[in-house]
């Protein structure tokens, strides 16, 4: 585990790019694929927005959008150390009353009194995120994301002055309740970024939340950002970072780091562009940490195996290093479910999967020989990976990718998990709501939901056609996820 404060490590404005601001905005990307006016059309940037009165940067505020008002979300600047910044969000009283509201709303297990809520204070956070997770169960993706860019709006129309968090040197706790939103709301909008297609702009927000507060990791963004690399093809970028971070975090120690840098070096010695010697240092390199990674995390390569629907040949699969030895404990069970779950498109490639073929009869032979490291990595994995930690649980449960949220532990599973704080942390600084709630009229509340619920409806299915008429392709990719199931022999 980490402890230094080394701020060549942390401090993101050093070893990698500043976050440009042109590169959290998805056009950027999709122009590069498709081309400005396939992207734009014919419509007139800028001109429909002028209710709105502050230019922001996250995300572009509708017309169809609720006239703004400030919700009662404040930015504070607590301190200037070492050339960071730390902020925290702050709640009005006001917000507070609304906030009690919100969580007799949840309470209640009615997705129409959030509605109810939200179209009184169509700027509260909570009730965006928990409405968006209500359409995106419901399919319906377009409403999930406006809500959450609306959050997201909200949010930045509320940020301190002094406030610049493509920086890389401004940082929020998580332990803080009122920063919590901010980085579900960030998380989201990156998740629906990339599943429209847009990797790049998905892997600068990525860097953007771990650069909130890179020591802690809240959200386990270090188990993200090696696929969102990939994805967009980063791969120097993901080199830089392991090789700055592996002393002080042990990233090795990590399934997807241990397999993604090795699939990073591959990926690079196959480029054109790459002189006949540098390829093969780098194929060399990547042979060996792929190898590495097998004898690591031996438990990968089935469960990847069967989500790429290829059936390894009799060799492999008689050999028990790859089946009962390969056993681990349940919080390695957790990374590795994870990392398969979320990575396995990778290696559908023809030539991935060749060089993974090649290097597992590498690491047989290795294991017959008795290679030493063979038995040091079976110690290993039996001293640690002990229990995972809170932030790895939030980050499984926020990814919802089913190979890995099977693996959760009991004491994860059996407690309730609210969309808009997933498994809040034990030691949490302070709370905003502080004191007995001020009597509230919840017949009030109910009668409200009644009388809106109609207009609410009629609201939703207008913005859900508007935004039905914006579609997005994936980019073009050298994967093939539709390959004919392939053996090897």
């Amino acid at each position: 585990k980490n402890t230094t404060g080394d701020k060549q490590v942390y401090n993101f404005t050093g070893t990698y790019p500043l976050l440009f601001v042109r590169n959290l905005n998805p056009e950027t990307e999709l122009k590069r694929y498709f081309g400005a006016r396939a992207v734009l059309g014919d419509q007139r940037p800028r001109q429909r927005q002028r209710q709105f009165h502050r230019s922001t940067w996250m995300t572009i505020p509708k017309d169809t959008w609720p006239r703004f008002s400030r919700p009662g979300i404040s930015m504070t600047l607590l301190e200037s150390r070492d050339g960071l910044q730390y902020f925290t969000f702050e709640h009005s009283r006001d917000y507070q009353q609304i906030q009690f509201k919100f969580l007799d709303s949840v309470e209640s297990m009615d997705p129409n009194n959030i509605v109810a809520l939200l179209q009184m204070n169509p700027y509260h956070i909570d009730s965006l995120l928990q409405l968006s997770d209500v359409c995106r169960i419901q399919e319906d993706q377009e409403m999930a994301r406006d809500l959450i860019e609306r959050a997201l709006y909200s949010f930045e129309c509320a940020f301190h002055p002094v406030c610049s968090l493509t920086s890389g040197t401004s940082r929020l706790d998580y332990l803080r309740p009122e920063n919590r939103a901010f980085y579900l709301a960030v998380y989201k909008h990156m998740m629906f970024l990339e599943r429209r297609g847009c990797p790049r702009t998905a892997l600068e927000y990525c860097r953007l939340i771990l650069s909130l507060d890179p020591d802690s990791d809240p959200l386990c963004m270090l188990l993200l950002i090696d696929f969102l690399s990939l994805r967009s093809r980063e791969y120097n970028f993901l080199l830089r970072l392991y090789q700055d971070w592996e002393v002080h975090r042990n990233l090795s120690q990590l399934p997807n780091f241990a397999f993604s840098v090795a699939l990073s070096h591959f990926h690079l010695s196959q480029e054109d562009q790459t002189e006949s010697e540098e390829r093969k240092r780098l194929k060399h390199k990547a042979d060996l940490l792929l190898q590495d990674a097998l004898i690591m995390f031996p438990g990968v390569l089935m469960p990847l195996l069967d989500l790429c629907t290829v059936q390894p040949d009799a060799a492999v699969s008689s050999h028990d290093f790859f089946g009962p030895r390969s056993q681990q404990s349940p919080a390695l069970a957790e990374l590795v479910s994870l990392y398969v779950g979320r990575t396995h498109t990778l290696w559908r490639e023809g030539g991935v999967l060749l060089w993974l073929e090649e290097c597992v009869r590498d690491v047989l032979r290795r294991v017959d020989a008795k290679d030493p490291l063979v038995e040091d990595c079976q110690n290993k994995r039996k001293q640690r990976y002990q229990s995972a930690p809170l932030n790895i649980h939030r980050h499984v449960i926020l990814s919802e990718i089913k190979e890995a949220t099977s693996t959760l532990p009991l004491e994860v599973t059996t407690q309730s998990v609210m969309g808009f704080d997933p498994l809040p942390p034990l030691d949490s600084v302070s709370l905003s709501l502080q004191g007995e709630p001020m009597p509230q009229d919840d017949l009030e509340v109910a009668q409200a939901g009644r009388e809106l619920n109609q207009e609410v409806n009629r609201l939703m299915v207008a913005m859900r056609d508007m935004l039905a008429n914006i579609q997005f392709q994936e980019p073009p990719r050298e994967d093939n996820p539709d390959r004919d199931e392939g053996e090897w022999d």
